[in-house]
């Protein structure tokens, strides 16, 4: 898909797209022989997670550390769930005000 198509999709503007990209959200999204973004149905799962984990309450920082930690592969899933966990009880904490 293109970063239009995309951008469409998600409702979610081809900046704030390059922007995630840029700062690790999206883990290298591959290019057509042009250099053309061309989103795959991987990428599309991980900008669903991010929206939704946004629209949660996540900021930024701690979903670029969990890309990091997904990075990491299966040595760090206790981390990511420890990560997680503390968001919850962050949020949580911040609804009962």
């Amino acid at each position: 898909m293109t970063i239009a198509e995309v951008s469409k999709k998600f409702g979610l503007s081809q900046d704030t797209l390059r922007y995630y990209e840029r700062i690790g959200l999206l883990p290298c999204v591959n290019r057509n022989k042009s250099g053309i973004r061309d989103y795959s149905e991987e990428d599309c799962k991980w900008i669903e997670f991010i929206k939704c984990m946004r629209n949660a309450g996540l900021p930024i920082e701690v979903l670029i550390e969990y890309v990091t930690l997904f990075q990491k592969g299966d040595e760090a899933i206790a981390a990511r769930k420890e990560l997680l966990i503390e968001q919850r009880k962050l949020l949580k904490k911040s609804w009962k005000k």
